[in-house]
């Protein structure tokens, strides 16, 4: 999605800690326009009759079949979170596929997904493969854990609870990590 002109500022500590960034954008939809669209995607996700699941998304042709595009975007938006974690000076990282997707059923309003995604590592052109679980709702702040084998750098690494809010999300359920 075109968030507009923005400048980025990426500063990577000599320590491991995630880098500090600073984004300025212009944008190009205001924060309605954008809540909207939340809100139509959220629906799309909602409304189905039974859980959604999927695997190889996109395929090996680069498809996604419409009914797997509210999946896809929460995907990339989620391994984002990773992305930027994950990513040092001479690293980083791009979503090359979600390997599955299965969608958890819960009594609130939120949306909760545990995801198998693999991360294009660069330049060392490996796949990293990484578990997710996000939590969404909109009008708030995505919340992912994660889990990722590293195979490049001979250690797995996670993350605590991330989220960019804990206000007013309710309590993690279901499986550990």
């Amino acid at each position: 999605e075109d968030a507009g002109s923005c400048l980025a500022t990426v500063l990577y500590p000599k320590k491991k800690s995630p880098p500090v960034v600073s984004i300025k954008c212009s944008d190009t939809k205001d924060k309605k326009e954008i809540l909207e669209e939340d809100k139509r995607l959220y629906q799309r996700i909602r409304h189905q009759t039974k859980p959604i699941t999927g695997k190889n998304i996109p395929d090996s042709y680069g498809i996604i079949e419409p009914a797997l595009e509210p999946v896809w975007a929460l995907a990339v938006a989620g391994s984002s979170s990773i992305m930027w974690e994950k990513s040092t000076e001479t690293f980083r990282y791009s979503l090359a596929q979600v390997k599955a997707v299965k969608q958890w059923l819960r009594k609130d309003d939120f949306v909760e997904f545990d995801y198998t995604v693999l991360l294009h590592e660069i330049p060392t052109q490996e796949i990293i493969s990484c578990h997710m679980r996000l939590t969404w709702l909109p009008g708030h702040p995505l919340k992912v854990k994660h889990f990722c084998a590293s195979q490049s750098h001979g250690t797995d690494e996670g993350s605590g609870a991330e989220s960019g809010s804990a206000a007013g999300a309710p309590a993690e359920k279901g499986a550990s990590f």
